[in-house]
């Protein structure tokens, strides 16, 4: 079984999400979704809309997702692909090379965006409508 792993907060799920979900999970026959945990977020100083109990219980909804696990701190994705037996890590190209330490682990995936929306998009759109 191949298993595919990717990282992120998935706050306000939207269509870009579910997109790169999708394809990622076409990389493999496993995909484990790695979110932040409300501390780790705090200490990023990253408002999350959800807490992490709702986005994990969304996330697990999902099709194409199979697992939701608990990101804690930026150091442990060495640690979460070797005890998870990870064959491909993704994330979305505006990370490009940042996680290329990984490549001495499993291979590394950078996937294009969906064009037109983002999570910063809606949380400024959203910022507008409530500053009127």
């Amino acid at each position: 079984m191949r298993k595919v792993i990717t990282y992120g907060t998935f706050d306000l799920l939207h269509w870009g999400h579910i997109n790169i979900l999708k394809r990622a999970k076409e990389l493999g026959d496993y995909l484990i979704v790695a979110i932040s945990s409300d501390e780790f977020n705090a200490l990023k100083n990253k408002k999350a809309y959800h807490s992490f109990d709702n986005r994990k219980m969304i996330l697990e909804s999902i099709r194409y997702v199979d697992e939701v696990i608990a990101e804690e701190n930026w150091e442990q994705k060495i640690e979460d692909v070797t005890k998870h037996d990870i064959d491909v890590f993704v994330m979305g190209d505006d990370w490009e090379g940042k996680f290329d330490f990984l490549k001495d682990y499993c291979e590394v995936v950078y996937l294009p965006r969906t064009v037109g929306i983002s999570t910063t998009k809606i949380k400024k759109d959203l910022l507008k409508v409530n500053n009127g």
